[in-house]
């Protein structure tokens, strides 16, 4: 049988073509995708593929979804046909070396899940054992997509020791630095949001409630205007850098008081290199931090936020679009006219 979906052929060529619905293997769940999401890494794979996602081509595209369960394995028990679920792209082995120290985000063997721009997705059987989840009826299925996008950021904030006295810096306000905005604000602490963007500007208020909302390129010297905002102007608690460029990762960690903590959770090109102030390092006690990806217990916890409606992600989708739109959307994404574009069959 057939089905339509976005495959990927080479950098900025993705086609929206008649493909066979995937087979199931042992263990394994077919979802019929309801609503799917555009990403950054979405957009990084489309400019110039991705040697973990894209293993062959013509390969499936896009990550952040849920759906409907439209035909399981027989071997399946824990679902269903007609379950609404939500699937994270990965899941842990369990076995390797950090599996075995509770490090599930650096599992040797993680293997992506993509290919949800489409109207079918097999799910693999290590996924639907540890990480697909029930969605509650009352949770439109366009709010249960943001699981996988938050789920990294409720992993990077449990890493990142945050007070209710504390002032914090977020640097990048696409969809990662608009939830991280949010989440430190739930914690309690005053927050400071800095980027270029007029639309993510507006929704580091409206959807963050930021406490300082700072568009950098109106100043001279951004860097100051930040520091006036803190204790006694000695510099950020915590700054947390969403963007992903080492010449951003240089200034907040300038940006940190003496005992503070920086967050390099935007991930650069491989390669790149910082320049840090060692004696900044050293005799300052700034603490480095990084988190990358997430574990079954962010995504479960991630549902939990956006089904208690602590999480507002209906502001972070700013258009809807057929499915068969999926290219244009992504290049209207890569432009920064939206935070997230909802793609629907």
């Amino acid at each position: 049988m057939k089905m339509k979906a976005v495959r990927y052929y080479a950098p900025n060529d993705i086609r929206y073509e008649d493909t066979k619905i995937p087979a199931l293997n042992e263990g394994e769940i077919l979802v019929k995708v309801e609503a799917a999401l555009t990403c950054g890494t979405d957009v990084k794979t489309f400019k110039r593929g991705h040697p973990v996602l894209i293993k062959s081509v013509p390969s499936g595209f896009g990550h952040e979804f849920s759906g409907v369960v439209a035909k399981i394995d027989e071997n399946v028990k824990d679902f269903k046909i007609g379950d609404r679920v939500v699937c994270a792209n990965s899941a842990p082995c369990g076995q390797c070396f950090y599996c075995k120290r509770g490090e599930y985000e650096l599992c040797e063997n993680l293997d992506l899940l993509n290919g949800a721009y489409a109207q079918y997705i097999a799910i693999p059987r290590r996924i639907v054992e540890k990480n697909t989840l029930i969605v509650p009826n009352s949770v439109p299925f366009s709010h249960a997509a943001f699981c996988e996008p938050l789920a990294n950021v409720i992993h990077g904030l449990s890493k990142t020791p945050i007070k209710p006295t504390d002032v914090v810096g977020v640097m990048g306000l696409g969809p990662i630095g608009l939830m991280f905005i949010r989440l430190v604000k739930l914690k309690g602490a005053k927050v400071i949001a800095m980027g270029r963007n007029p639309l993510k500007l507006k929704l580091a208020q409206e959807f963050g409630k930021a406490d300082v909302v700072i568009d950098i390129n109106k100043y001279d010297d951004p860097a100051q205007i930040v520091l006036n905002h803190t204790n006694e102007g000695r510099g950020l608690d915590v700054a947390i850098e969403c963007v992903g460029l080492p010449s951003m990762w240089e200034k907040m960690f300038g940006l940190v008081r003496k005992g503070g903590y920086v967050h390099f959770f935007g991930g650069c090109a491989s390669g790149t290199s910082v320049n840090i102030d060692t004696c900044r390092l050293h005799y300052d006690e700034v603490k480095i931090i990084s988190s990358f990806h997430h574990t079954p217990k962010y995504f479960r916890e991630a549902l939990d936020l956006i089904s208690s409606g602590k999480i507002d992600v209906e502001k972070l989708i700013t258009k809807r679009m057929d499915m068969k739109y999926a290219k244009k959307a992504i290049e209207e994404h890569s432009e920064g006219k939206v935070i997230k574009i909802l793609l629907e069959n």
